[in-house]
């Protein structure tokens, strides 16, 4: 050993070092070959060491255990119940993703049977509240992590078929006391030998219920009757955390803050005024006791004791840093849900219009992600199973659709977002449709409408218009900018 490091000073000195050294290498390889690059961030340091002190190597599954779900989920609805940032922020988020509801287009060749199944699928949407039970599950995704709907049947349903979606909580989805864990048998969720889901473990009462028993009973449902909507941010991630995780200890600072600063002015505001004297420890000034509270009367005069002067206290709070600190607070809770600061504040006073345009380009992407998610992860499989029910009622749906495949014969409408400048917005639709870098389809979608139930009723009232002998006006021909041009020119200039 004491060889061996002998020849690694030598070497660092740049002397030579024998062929026949303790390492084994060959001469012609020299000691800083075998060096290996280094990290700061691998680097343990004493000022990192404590940082660093809660990383671990754990897996997806081991990381996201029940009980730190658990934990999770308690905080997290605790804070978006009590915190008013926190709930507006949540609710804005499942507003804006899910909108008044998602709008089926069929894309079969059979146009007739397209128009029944958009039809009778809205109808049936309409009558189990899908659009409200989609918002619910959004907003179990941002505290809960996760959100589950079971699809069972309804016999109150009022539609043909009675298919429902009936919403659980991620506390019921668990593994039933004292059943002993087996093989690709996680957290409830048993697999098979490729990952993929089989059944679920449902427990019949929620545990938080006070009726909840420890040796309550389950049901095992199987996985194509399940809805599992998180998002997966690790790969062997099964169960999802809630969205705001890393906003949870940022949304207590931000309570704290706003209470102690509360506290702070209410402590000034008590005092009426304090009684100080600039007389030194020893001086002649009149005895005067400490702490003590004198009644003043309203709109009298004061004299105070000898070498006594009376002043008002000042009250500091809110400081100047105070709706700083709540800006920066705010702004990094709504990082964690890709949502620009004046969409989770509520408040676009320090925008301008190109800002305000680039911060929502990012949110609106998020969204349109989002959406996708939720229409592979939840409206597919209820458009299939809705599908599947449909064609066993005898003359309710065209034959034609029994042997078509969902996946590539339908897709998905939302709720567009209204642009700030609705003028420019139709001039550049104009453009862009006649240099034909767009189609109809394209810019209605954009605004979450069907092109084609679109044209139909433009149609309608075109005939109609016709019909009353009525015609669009010069001015609606023409386009955004040229209507805006017409309007300046009959304004009277100043000379």
């Amino acid at each position: 050993m004491l060889k061996r490091l002998s020849g690694i000073i030598e070497q660092l000195r740049g002397g030579n070092v024998p062929p026949s050294t303790a390492s084994g290498r060959s001469p012609r390889q020299p000691f800083f070959s075998r060096l290996r690059a280094k990290y700061d961030a691998a680097n343990t340091t004493l000022d990192n060491m404590k940082h660093w002190s809660r990383a671990d190597g754990l897996s997806a599954a081991s990381a996201n255990s029940p009980d730190v779900r658990r934990t999770l989920r308690n905080r997290s609805r605790y804070e978006v119940a009590n915190n008013s940032y926190a709930r507006g922020i949540t609710l804005t988020l499942a507003n804006d993703v899910v909108g008044t509801g998602p709008r089926l287009q069929m894309l079969t060749p059979d146009a007739n049977a397209n128009r029944i199944v958009e039809q009778e699928f809205f109808a049936w949407a309409e009558s189990v509240g899908l659009a409200e039970k989609l918002r619910t599950m959004r907003l179990a995704r941002v505290s809960d992590g996760e959100a589950f709907g079971l699809l069972t049947s309804n016999d109150k349903i009022d539609a043909k078929v009675k298919l429902d979606v009936r919403l659980i909580e991620a506390d019921q989805v668990a593994s039933p006391t004292l059943t002993l864990d087996r093989e690709r048998y996680i957290d409830g969720i048993t697999y098979d030998a490729d990952g993929n889901p089989v059944s679920y473990d449902v427990l019949r009462q929620h545990p938080g219920d006070v009726t909840f028993a420890a040796d309550e009973d389950y049901d095992t449902v199987p996985a194509n009757g399940v809805l599992h909507y998180f998002r997966c941010d690790r790969p062997g991630q099964i169960r999802g955390i809630p969205d705001i995780t890393p906003a949870l200890p940022l949304f207590a600072q931000l309570r704290r803050f706003t209470l102690a600063v509360l506290a702070a002015a209410e402590t000034a505001a008590d005092f009426a005024g304090i009684l100080y004297t600039d007389a030194p420890a020893n001086g002649e000034a009149d005895a005067a006791e400490p702490f003590e509270p004198i009644e003043l009367e309203k709109r009298m005069l004061l004299t105070m004791p000898g070498g006594w002067k009376m002043a008002q206290m000042r009250s500091e709070q809110p400081s100047t840093t105070y709706s700083e600190f709540k800006k920066e607070i705010l702004n990094e809770i709504a990082r964690c849900l890709n949502m620009p600061f004046n969409v989770a504040s509520g408040n676009s006073s320090g925008y301008n219009y190109a800002s305000g345009r680039l911060d929502h380009q990012t949110y609106y992407k998020s969204i349109r992600v989002e959406q996708s998610q939720l229409a592979h992860a939840v409206l597919d499989r209820i458009l299939h199973a809705w599908l599947r029910e449909a064609v066993l009622i005898e003359g309710y749906l065209p034959n034609s659709l029994r042997t078509l495949d969902a996946d590539t014969t339908h897709q998905w409408f939302w709720d567009g977002h209204e642009h700030v400048d609705p003028a420019k917005e139709a001039n550049a639709q104009k453009i862009r449709l006649a240099n034909h870098t767009t189609t109809l389809a394209i810019e209605f979608a954009r605004q979450g409408r069907d092109w084609e139930a679109e044209l139909k009723q433009r149609a309608k009232e075109m005939e109609l218009m016709r019909q009353l002998g009525l015609s669009a006006s010069d001015e609606e021909s023409l386009s955004p900018t040229q209507v805006k041009e017409d309007n300046a020119e009959d304004v009277p200039h100043a000379n």
